[in-house]
């Protein structure tokens, strides 16, 4: 991408009253997005994405260990993973109660939790019939892409 046009996107960004632009180009994806402190540019080539976000997290990370297939279908478990890098919150707001808790009877498309990303609430739900049977992240701790948040006995 000619960084010509990205200083022309970055612009048209500033001037108007849009808060985020993406465009792709090939391989490369860019994403910018506008908040009251300052622009913020990301450039990342999408065949790159998981392996980008797992560098991010570098050796120290906490990411917990993801089950193997053999260890997943002999369970009956299904992992409930988060699609974006940011912070997970199990309740809506501080002082609010929890979406769900373990042992909590769950529907596909219900509610488990939010990941902010750059001041976003994103809600993540479920996309299996099942129970909890463990929730794998501490409330407001950061999470990298793809990491496992619940685990969901299928019923």
């Amino acid at each position: 991408m000619d960084i010509n046009l990205l200083k022309k996107l970055i612009k048209l960004v500033e001037q108007s009253e849009i808060t985020e632009l993406a465009v792709e180009e090939g391989d490369l994806k860019v994403k910018i997005c506008k908040n009251n402190l300052q622009n913020q540019v990301f450039v990342q080539p999408r065949t790159d994405a998981a392996k980008y976000s797992h560098e991010v997290a570098g050796n120290n990370s906490s990411v917990p260990p993801v089950l193997s297939d053999a260890e997943k279908i002999s369970a009956k478990l299904h992992e409930v993973k988060s699609p974006i890098v940011g912070t997970f919150y199990r309740a809506p707001a501080p002082d609010a109660d929890p979406y769900v808790q373990i042992g909590d009877i769950i529907t596909s498309g219900s509610v488990l939790c939010i990941v902010e990303a750059m001041k976003l609430m994103n809600e993540i739900e479920c996309d299996v019939n099942g129970k909890i049977v463990k929730i794998l992240v501490d409330n407001a701790t950061p999470v990298e892409y793809n990491q496992p948040l619940f685990l969901i006995e299928i019923v």
